[in-house]
């Protein structure tokens, strides 16, 4: 699994059920990278996008406790257990789609473990926020492995990252 987020410089992604930034640059990654591919996300962040519903072009996996909750155009399930059985059984039907954790602050807590690369837009700005991303530079078994040069948006400053996952251990 691959985590992909934008992050300020404490690690910070959202502020009250909503994305920081909206940088052109980092949106046109996110699809880039995602289209064609499975993202992983909790039911708070579907709600997020427009319209509450699915992204196009990406099989969406839903994670929701609620065992009654559906959406249409995704698959819901509702532990990691199940969240893994899936992914293994699409592996086995010679499925061989990436699978991006895309949020929110909860589903990348409990799965960054999991993961054995996080792309990482960082932003060189402490916003105003109550949602993080699990930070890399402290995490054991986290090394950054590549950098772009830094980028601006308006007056934003930000890089793309990569961190490879040396410690993983599922």
């Amino acid at each position: 699994m691959i985590a992909i987020a934008a992050v300020d410089k404490n690690w910070a992604i959202g502020k009250d059920g909503k994305l920081l930034f909206h940088i052109k640059e980092d949106m046109k990654q996110f699809r880039e990278h995602t289209e064609g591919n499975i993202i992983v996300m909790g039911r708070k962040t579907l709600e997020t996008f427009p319209g509450g519903r699915p992204l196009d072009g990406r099989e969406n996996i839903i994670l929701s406790a609620n065992p009654a909750y559906s959406v249409k155009g995704a698959v819901v399930v509702h532990s990691h257990d199940e969240l893994f059985e899936y992914i293994q059984s699409l592996r086995e039907k010679g499925d061989d789609r990436e699978v991006f954790v895309v949020g929110g602050e909860r589903v990348y807590a409990d799965l960054i473990d999991q993961c054995d690369i996080a792309i990482i837009t960082k932003i060189d700005f402490a916003a105003d926020a109550d949602a993080y991303f699990p930070d890399l530079d402290s995490r054991e078994g986290w090394v950054l492995k590549g950098e772009s040069d830094e980028n601006t948006s308006f007056d934003l400053a930000y890089t793309f990252c990569i961190y490879e996952n040396q410690g993983k251990k599922g």
